[in-house]
């Protein structure tokens, strides 16, 4: 059941890969665009530490409900807006709330219901009601939008909200209160020396994402190559495909070794963006951004798991899940300003060296043993 909820949220969420061209139809510069689309990370990441504490605290039902009623509000209120200004940084801001919510809600539920022996492979096929509405947003807005109808668009979204919204009144609650240490809360979970690593290559993964899921819409119009469907099928398919056919290999190699070829190919995806003059690069960096995000989500949304205590798993996963907010809210106009002054291979150039240079410093400082992680995290 909350696999399904995740997935038609996520198309609802999906779906918004096109928003840069609303807005570019507005009259918007790129770097308005990056603000306007990096604006909702701003409430997204504010709202995560009563999140976190809240499901900690109270249970993950009643966020998730929360949640639920705030995007399908969201979806309509994109109905009214008609020109650049306030009212759309509002809508952006609201929408953020959602987003945030139900991101990190569902992930702990599901996370809550996966087995610890099998933490990364369970984490990763849930992940697919993640990924399928990469692809599935991608694609149904390239046909919703073929005779630019913008209001059929949002009330697709608006549809899969409802459906997601209907899912999650069947879920019950998951967590048992009073069995468990005392939750330590949202900031505490932050400062905690094992789980820092972490936070910084999320930060770094999430700031390179936001280079494709901000701009790649209005490269494809630029350049003419490929399709936001087009790249965004390649990459969920190959994402999905790894996870069900080899989802095992971190629980059986390590994490961390996974981990580092992972980054690499998200990295490389981005390259090729770089220098690309054919649909076949598009499809072709899709394929290993896609790769790339297969291993690296699951894998960092597992170590987040394992290095929390029990008790705080809500807290860990707001915190795991904001980080790629704050990576959209520095990446969107950062890439945007990059596209501005120099070109989008520039910008496409300089994220796959952010993604690089961020994996090299989080080798060199994350040196604990795991099974100190797990004793100072009381993880049993």
């Amino acid at each position: 059941m909350v696999w399904f909820a995740n997935l038609f949220s996520g198309v609802a969420w999906a779906l918004m890969v096109h928003l840069p061209g609303f807005i570019d139809d507005l009259g918007a510069t790129e770097s308005y665009v990056g603000f306007a689309i990096g604006i909702a990370s701003v409430s997204a990441i504010a709202v995560r530490p009563w999140i976190g504490s809240g499901m900690d605290r109270r249970g993950r039902r009643p966020i998730i409900l929360f949640g639920n009623a705030v995007q399908v509000g969201a979806t309509l209120l994109y109905l009214t807006v008609g020109a650049l200004g306030p009212w759309l940084l509002v809508v952006r801001l609201i929408h953020g709330v959602a987003i945030g919510t139900m991101f990190t809600a569902l992930s702990t539920y599901g996370a809550d219901l996966v087995p610890a022996a099998k933490r990364t492979q369970g984490l990763a096929l849930f992940g697919v009601s993640g990924m399928l509405p990469v692809a599935l947003g991608g694609l149904i807005g390239d046909l919703v939008l073929r005779n630019d109808n913008w209001d059929a668009f949002f009330f697709t979204a608006f549809g899969f909200a409802v459906v997601a919204a209907v899912l999650s009144l069947g879920l019950p609650e998951v967590v048992k209160h009073g069995d468990d240490h005392r939750p330590a809360g949202f900031f505490k979970s932050m400062a905690r020396l094992h789980l820092r690593p972490i936070w910084l290559i999320t930060l770094v993964f999430g700031t390179g994402l936001a280079a494709y899921f901000t701009f790649l819409r209005t490269f494809v119009d630029e350049s003419g190559l490929g399709s936001v469907g087009l790249f965004f099928a390649c990459y969920a398919g190959i994402a999905i495909a790894l996870r069900v056919t080899v989802g095992w290999l971190p629980d059986r190699l390590g994490d961390k070794v996974v981990l580092a070829p992972a980054l690499l190919a998200v990295s490389l995806g981005l390259a090729i963006l770089s220098i690309a003059s054919t649909d076949a690069h598009v499809a072709i960096a899709g394929l290993l951004a896609g790769t790339g995000h297969g291993f690296a989500f699951p894998i960092l949304y597992s170590l987040t798991v394992t290095r929390s205590r029990p008790a705080d798993r809500g807290s860990g996963i707001a915190i795991y899940t904001a980080l790629f907010d704050v990576g959209a809210l520095i990446g969107g106009p950062l890439w945007g300003f990059l596209i501005e002054g120099i070109d989008y291979s520039g910008m496409f150039l300089t994220a796959a060296g952010v993604v690089v240079v961020g994996s090299l410093a989080f080798y060199i400082i994350d040196r604990h043993p795991e099974s100190r992680v797990a004793e100072t995290a009381g993880v049993v």
